[in-house]
């Protein structure tokens, strides 16, 4: 056997039988995440299992909770950080170059010769799901605990290391959709209905049928790496995208580009091979990450999120943000019912957007973004007394409750995010 890879998130487990375990226990994490680290061994890993002798992989988790809970959101944080710091001319190929290292792992993992099966005993979200669909077989625990999903529109963005790709191509485009424009999760019999897992069973038993599938499945291939694998026509797959845009677009007004983008991932990449399809994403995702959208909702949405959740739950909320809260409520009640509100994209009564220009576009890109950004500043301004001392983190925070507390628009990251930069920021027109 050619020499063992060196593995610090990731660790290797031979049970005897010819086959290898991958087990996902990042240190110091109560989850496993998909790190800049654990998607370097990833790839590693991969590399060295073409030419290793083993008969096939299992992959699991060294976590009680969880498979996998997708990307280290500060890591992308960063990433992002590091991409808007370039030139202009540079950022495409730096944004490419950084993010599909873990499609390409996933893609030399899943076409190294050797049968693959998940056993997903947690959640298994982002990434983590990513990484099952790369799996020649997936068994799923039955618990309410235990899902699969790919929730990256929820914070702005898409999947980026195949799930665009694999998991139409695994349940077809319609039944898709929820999961990547919804950011649903199936668990259970949903999920083996789906067709999103092969198998559901109790927990104990996942190791077991998934060490006899690999067993008795030495040529696994995926689906659509088979010589019989037709790809859907553009004509075909367009038509099925096309309404769905358009329901997208006047549920959103095109406020958050990530559903938009997902859908161009799709009805791009769905009649290429594969190895086109999902550089076809990755070029898509590379312009979706340059957009503040993402950034915004990724610090409201889940780092401000678990904060405050985390404060609440320990009684230790600041007396800072009822004040802001109860701010922000009778800001938006002196607006009263201006439908320049819902064209802002606030979900509220009275909020009706404006829908009387020739197209649906970036609502900053139109006529109706000056008014709005004025609505927003005035709904703003009486909150930045109370912001005056506070810090970025906190500020964060207050930002987290204006959005929970009255419906703010995340895609903004709250009144004191908006604030804080112009709104000519980089990246405002559309991607499609």
């Amino acid at each position: 056997m050619n020499a063992l890879p060196t593995l610090t998130q990731f660790r290797l487990e031979f049970p005897g039988n010819g086959l290898v375990h991958l087990v996902f226990d990042c240190p110091g994490r109560t989850m496993n995440v998909f790190s800049d680290a654990a998607i370097e061994e990833l790839g590693t890993f991969a590399a060295w299992l073409a030419d290793a002798d083993v008969a096939g992989v299992l992959i699991r988790s060294g976590k009680a909770n969880a498979f996998c809970a997708g990307a280290d959101l500060t890591e992308l944080g960063f990433a992002y950080d590091m991409i808007m710091a370039a030139p202009r001319r540079a950022r495409f190929d730096l944004a490419f170059d950084h993010f599909f290292r873990l499609g390409h792992a996933m893609r030399k993992l899943e076409t190294a010769g050797k049968p693959i099966a998940a056993a997903v005993a947690g959640i298994a979200l982002g990434g983590g799901c990513e990484l099952a669909l790369a799996a020649h077989h997936r068994i799923l625990v039955d618990d309410p605990r235990v899902a699969m999903g790919l929730p990256e529109s929820l914070v702005g963005l898409l999947p980026g290391a195949g799930g665009t790709q694999r998991l139409p191509r695994l349940i077809g485009i319609e039944a898709a959709l929820p999961i990547l424009l919804n950011g649903v999760r199936l668990g259970g019999d949903r999920a083996r209905d789906a067709g999103l897992v092969d198998r559901v069973c109790t927990a104990g038993d996942e190791i077991g049928f998934g060490e006899e599938w690999l067993l008795a499945n030495a040529h696994a291939v995926q689906p659509w790496d088979r010589d019989d694998w037709r790809t859907q026509s553009s004509i075909s797959v367009a038509s099925t995208i096309a309404p769905v845009r358009a329901r997208v677009l006047a549920d959103t007004l095109g406020h958050y580009p990530a559903p938009l983008a997902i859908l161009d991932c799709i009805e791009f990449g769905a009649p290429q091979s594969f190895d086109g399809a999902i550089r076809t994403e990755m070029s898509i995702f590379a312009h979706l990450i340059q957009r503040e959208e993402a950034r915004n909702m990724i610090q409201t949405l889940f780092l401000a999120k678990t904060d405050y959740e985390r404060l609440k739950r320990a009684g230790m909320l600041p007396g800072f943000v009822a004040e802001v809260e109860a701010a922000a409520r009778a800001a938006l009640e002196a607006v009263g019912d201006d439908p320049t509100l819902g064209t802002a994209g606030f979900k509220q009564p009275g909020a009706t957007p404006v829908r009387d220009r020739a197209s649906v576009g970036y609502w900053i890109d139109t006529p109706d973004g000056a008014h709005a950004r004025a609505v927003l500043d005035r709904i703003g301004a009486p909150l930045q007394a109370i912001a005056a001392g506070l810090s970025p983190d906190q500020r964060r925070l207050a930002d987290y409750a204006v959005v929970s507390a009255i419906g703010y628009p995340s895609y903004l990251g709250g009144p004191f995010a908006l604030a804080a930069r112009s709104i000519a920021s980089p990246g405002t027109q559309p991607i499609t």
